[in-house]
């Protein structure tokens, strides 16, 4: 029914064009990613952030890790998650009445492309809601971690269009309701492309920016 456009035409259906969900720094990336900039977060969502030391408070950020011959698991990614998630468990949550509240796990999700990596994440985050982006599909959280797990597009087996989904990252991210993390080798963002639409999928991650040094949103 869309064909080639990103969003439901007005002939053919209702684009909802307002999120109830995302804070509106979360929502600009998710927006003008993958809904040519017409989706906007809803006022009600202005007070949510996370208050955790050396994090973001809000938004969508790329946390750069460093490792080689990773495809399907990556024990490099799972201890930089399984440190961040420690870091959130000792913040605060602020929802949108601007309430705020001692962290808990089941206000973050942890999602990864591979069953193995999602099984090596469970075995490090007891407690913790662990899955592929078909188990969140419909859910959310206030923070959402990704984990991209393999080292480079030459390593993944299961192909560059997979890893690099632009509907299947957009779920990820979009579960979050301030931050979302995305933790990615550095390589994937130099990755060779054959094609326009590789292109397109490398240029969506590289538009994840790093974050601010001291962890405040700018």
């Amino acid at each position: 029914m869309l064909g080639g456009d990103a969003i439901v035409p007005p002939d053919r259906g209702l684009f909802l064009s307002t999120t109830r969900r995302m804070h509106p720094d979360l929502c600009a990336y998710v927006s003008e990613q993958f809904y040519e900039g017409q989706l906007h977060s809803h006022e009600s969502t202005e007070n949510q952030r996370v208050l955790a030391e050396l994090l973001p408070e809000t938004g969508a950020w790329m946390i750069p890790v460093d490792h080689s011959g990773r495809a399907q698991e990556c024990p490099e990614e799972v201890a930089a998650i399984t440190a961040t998630v420690e870091t959130l468990l000792n913040g605060t949550w602020r929802d949108k009445d601007g309430y705020e509240r001692a962290m808990r796990p089941n206000d973050i999700i942890v999602v990864a492309p591979y069953n193995a990596q999602v099984n090596a994440l469970s075995d490090a985050l007891p407690g913790i809601r662990v899955g592929t982006v078909d188990r969140f599909q419909g859910q959310e959280a206030p923070i959402a971690l990704i984990s991209m797990t393999a080292s480079s597009a030459e390593e993944t087996t299961r192909g560059l269009e997979f890893l690099l989904s632009r509907e299947r990252l957009n779920v990820a991210v979009s579960r979050g309701k301030a931050l979302s993390l995305v933790f990615a080798s550095p390589r994937l963002l130099s990755t060779p492309c054959a094609t326009v639409d590789q292109m397109r999928l490398v240029n969506t991650l590289c538009a994840l920016p790093l974050p601010p040094l001291g962890g405040t949103t700018p």
